[in-house]
């Protein structure tokens, strides 16, 4: 049979206290080491999604930017193109203008040409004419008079 006296009970009950401050200083640790593993998957993940939202965000701005960039190149590709055809068009035009003078003072110069001629036909006809009639007369007067 055990014997307990009075000072093995106090033993016990001094070792029972310190088993529950040890207890205690156990439970301390574990709820310092949950909350240090929660702070650090806290931090973690803020980190994760600060990184997120970054990369998301310079995501953005590179696809803002190569938008504005096809826009910018089609605009300009679009004026050069149109500046072109509108050169074209112009010196098409002013060629045709070109042709169309040239033509009409051609077609002037070619009627003068024609009336001239004209007239120096009629003037050569009118000079044979009376050629002939000053002949005619010549001759009637040669006639008559023999």
């Amino acid at each position: 049979m055990i014997r307990i006296d009075n000072s093995a009970l106090e033993e016990l009950t001094r070792y029972g206290y310190h088993i529950k401050i040890l207890f205690k200083g156990y439970i301390a640790v574990v709820v310092v080491v949950v909350v240090v593993v929660v702070v650090v998957v806290v931090v973690v993940v803020v980190v994760v999604v600060v990184v997120v939202v970054i990369v998301v965000m310079v995501a953005v701005v590179v696809v803002v930017v190569v938008v504005v960039v096809v826009v910018v190149v089609v605009v300009v590709v679009v004026v050069v193109v149109v500046v072109v055809v509108l050169v074209v068009v112009g010196v098409v035009v002013v060629v045709v203008l070109v042709v169309v003078v040239v033509d009409v003072l051609v077609a002037v110069v070619l009627v003068v040409v024609i009336v001239v001629v004209v007239i120096v036909i009629v003037v050569v006809l009118v000079v044979q004419l009376v050629v002939v009639v000053v002949v005619v007369v010549v001759v009637l007067v040669e006639v008559v008079a023999l």
